[in-house]
């Protein structure tokens, strides 16, 4: 069973439809022992880091495991950043630190370009390495909402990007933990087929 981890700021009603579209049914829970015994996690999320991590406190060790133990997990949105270190946005609290670095303010000279802030809207891919979620998916657009984004200190983890006055990363994954700063329920066809390749990675686990 995949599991989407209802810890108080995630859209669940969203990418739990987004799973119903391509014909796999999920769970969502706050249950630990639940989320314990599910073939995959899906951390969804919305809001400002600080929250998120203060409402995935009694959380953070089944997150842990979960990976070590090399289930496939999946990071949407603020699940993405969530992944990292820490963040400008809540000085001092720490994030997951699955992946070492930082989530950062987008800067404030791309408004000068005409950009607004938040990113919000449609951008296209720029692959950068082969993953396993993105088969069958090139340029194509993904659909965005945020005010920040992540730095890792390794590039190597980053598998797509977006131009938005500067390069975003956009898609993370190592080993068994992917993630994406867009939103793949809400990004068309091309958004649920990722979803579909993820579900490959739970499947063949």
């Amino acid at each position: 069973m995949i599991t989407i981890i209802d810890y108080g700021s995630g859209n669940l009603k969203s990418i739990s439809n987004g799973f119903a579209r391509i014909g796999r049914e999920v769970r969502i829970s706050r249950d630990k022992e639940e989320l314990e015994e599910s073939e995959a996690l899906v951390l969804p999320g919305v809001g400002a880091f600080g929250t998120a991590m203060e409402h995935l406190h009694g959380y953070q060790e089944v997150i842990h495991q979960h990976i070590h133990n090399g289930k496939p997990f999946l990071g949407i949105c603020l699940g993405l950043q969530v992944l990292f270190t820490s963040s400008q946005e809540s000085p001092g609290v720490k994030g997951l630190n699955v992946f070492p670095g930082e989530v950062i303010r987008f800067p404030p000279f791309i408004r000068e370009e005409g950009l607004k802030i938040p990113h919000m809207g449609w951008n296209n891919l720029q692959i950068k390495r082969e993953c396993p979620i993105l088969e069958g998916v090139s340029s194509d657009f993904m659909y965005f909402v945020h005010s920040f984004y992540v730095k890792p200190q390794d590039d190597k983890i980053v598998a797509a990007s977006v131009n938005y006055g500067i390069e975003v990363p956009c898609i993370v994954f190592k080993d068994n933990v992917f993630a994406t700063q867009f939103h793949p329920e809400k990004s068309g066809e091309k958004g649920l087929l990722i979803l579909k390749n993820f579900l490959k990675k739970v499947d063949s686990y």
